[in-house]
């Protein structure tokens, strides 16, 4: 029996390296399933999702250019649903920030110099007086 891509089988989990895990069929044929191919959340170790020796349903994905099986298990699986994000918020007219903008240069800012009271006492740049 040839496995050919979009197969849905069963096999057992024969090693599991950190990059995924090589799954065995009654076939005797054996194939990969990419780290990346077993969840919809990321895999950080893939000993949390399967042990060796577990039988698992996997999707064929195709062959590579060696002729190796790759295969999934996270395409047979729903994705989770996402929470709706929020909305972002219209940005605000150009005459609404021009008159912000002008205000603020009329005002001399936000706390800023419009004459005098800056300077700060014994010198420009604060810190000890000298004697």
């Amino acid at each position: 029996m040839e496995l050919e891509a979009g197969a849905i089988v069963e096999g057992r989990v024969t090693r599991i390296m950190e990059f995924g895990a090589f799954i065995e069929f009654p076939t005797g044929e054996s194939g990969l399933v990419h780290i990346s191919q077993v969840a919809h959340e990321f895999v950080k170790n893939i000993r949390d999702h399967m042990s060796e020796g577990d039988v698992v349903s996997v999707l064929v994905l195709g062959r590579d250019d060696k002729g190796r099986l790759d295969l999934s298990i996270k395409e047979l699986t729903p994705a989770p649903v996402e929470p709706p994000r929020p909305k972002r918020l219209p940005r605000q007219a150009p005459e609404f920030e021009n008159k912000l903008k002008s205000f603020l240069r009329g005002s001399g800012g936000f706390g800023g110099s419009s004459g005098g009271g800056s300077k700060k006492p014994g010198g420009g740049k604060g810190g000890r007086k000298r004697r």
